[in-house]
């Protein structure tokens, strides 16, 4: 009887200890998951409009605002917004202009013809990149990694038109996503780069 009440007790030992192990590894791997960002700002080299090559980690220690824009659009005029803003406080949060075509062929033109547009129209002195995708299946890497919450670990949004606006923190991360609308002086776009 002792032998068998003995046998139980280190069986029903070995069930407890396993389980309590499961759960263990169960709640290790959540907490890994949620943490788990595959990359930062900093890991990409992106082409300006005059074809100079930018290390993205050139902004480490700034906020940084991530434009998707357009030339014939109707917040086109934002790009006058973006300049002030930018003049106001460039010292502190970086704007960067990445043109597109994926929103009803508003930017059909050529790098040169786009830089041309923004410095006669808008006095445009904010960094502007080449034309890339910033959705769809072309999507560029960087926009891949700005809208897919399993890549940046937050945010779930790709850009739904024109002057969509990403907030990247002074370490590399994605923390905002606002709607084209959204201008500088909005009281939460101001929260969210610290201003």
């Amino acid at each position: 009887m002792k032998l068998l009440s003995a046998g139980l007790i280190a069986l029903v030992s070995v069930l407890i200890f396993s389980n309590f192990r499961e759960i263990e590894e169960v709640s290790s791997n959540n907490s890994t998951t949620q943490k788990m960002v595959k990359g930062s700002l900093y890991d990409f080299k992106m082409t300006s409009l005059d074809g100079q090559e930018i290390d993205l980690a050139e902004y480490k220690g700034k906020k940084v605002v991530i434009l998707n824009v357009a030339s014939k659009c109707g917040y086109t005029p934002q790009y006058a917004d973006w300049q002030k803003f930018h003049e106001e406080n460039g010292d502190k949060v970086a704007v960067l202009g990445f043109p597109a075509n994926n929103f009803g062929g508003q930017e059909p033109g050529s790098d040169e013809e786009i830089a041309t547009f923004c410095e006669k129209n808008y006095g445009v002195s904010f960094q502007m990149f080449s034309k890339i995708e910033v959705k769809g299946a072309d999507q560029h890497p960087l926009y891949q990694w700005l809208s897919k919450k399993e890549l940046n670990g937050l945010i779930d949004q790709a850009p739904s038109w024109n002057f969509c606006k990403y907030v990247v923190n002074e370490s590399g991360e994605v923390t905002h996503f606002f709607a084209s609308g959204v201008k500088p002086e909005n009281p939460e776009f101001m929260a969210a780069v610290g201003l």
